[in-house]
């Protein structure tokens, strides 16, 4: 990743945290986009302490205005963007019958429309250098289904779709873009829902995953060695799920 850029959503802490400290590690400029100014400069500042290259931005990717301005301030800092991982998401959990028309607009606002919004961003910048890598993260509720999260796992049924279309459509440009379905990660916020230990026990591999497993694998994808996987979403999920 020496030389490449990385603009990662949501990276203040969890996977996004995670993913940002993995691809400096390797070399990258890592653009640490999220709302949380506080969270997102203590990982610029973890970066640094390592040597690594890395800005804060801070902002609302649901506004199109505003994805469009981040994705630009990201450009102007770095001089261009190689790779978007799109972390940034929420987990509203709720029965069916209890899901409010403002919980589906603040779980498909964030899990979908931002998505698509630093999507566009980032494709409108990448095809006039001709390269370039979007990971977008869905999760194994896209295929599986969960009690409490309709909202959810339609809005990453969603990102599957979109991560197939703009595969499809961003690849004649040089941008190869693909996606990956977590299964249960060991995040600070997953430990204190408390539901871990029951879907690590219906894991083959015994655990759920921690955010630097799952952080490997987007590395791979947002990274110069893949170079032929087009809209794929990859399911990494210890086995809890296979298709």
């Amino acid at each position: 990743m020496n030389g490449k850029n990385v603009v990662i959503t949501g990276a203040a802490g969890g996977l996004g945290r995670a993913t940002a400290m993995t691809l400096a590690k390797a070399g990258a400029g890592v653009a640490v986009l999220d709302m949380n100014e506080a969270g997102a400069q203590a990982v610029v500042d973890d970066i640094k302490a390592i040597g690594g290259n890395a800005i804060g931005i801070v902002g609302d990717i649901t506004s199109r205005d505003q994805a469009h301005a981040l994705f630009a301030k990201a450009v102007d800092e770095f001089g261009h963007i190689d790779g978007l991982v799109n972390n940034a998401g929420i987990y509203p959990r709720r029965p069916i019958f209890e899901i409010t028309d403002d919980d589906w607009s603040a779980s498909l606002g964030v899990n979908v429309r931002g998505l698509y919004h630093m999507m566009v961003a980032a494709v409108a910048h990448m095809r006039g250098r001709k390269q370039g890598r979007i990971v977008n993260l869905a999760s194994i509720d896209a295929f599986k289904a969960h009690p409490k999260n309709a909202h959810y796992a339609a809005g990453k049924a969603a990102v599957v779709s979109l991560t197939k279309s703009f595969g499809l459509e961003a690849a004649p440009l040089g941008i190869l873009v693909n996606g990956i379905a977590p299964g249960p990660i060991a995040t600070e916020t997953a430990k204190r829902a408390g539901f871990l230990p029951s879907l690590a026990a219906e894991t083959p591999i015994g655990r759920a995953a921690e955010p630097e497993d799952i952080a490997e694998v987007i590395l791979f994808l947002v990274s110069s060695r893949n170079r032929y996987m087009v809209g794929e979403t990859v399911v990494v999920s210890g086995g809890y799920y296979i298709p």
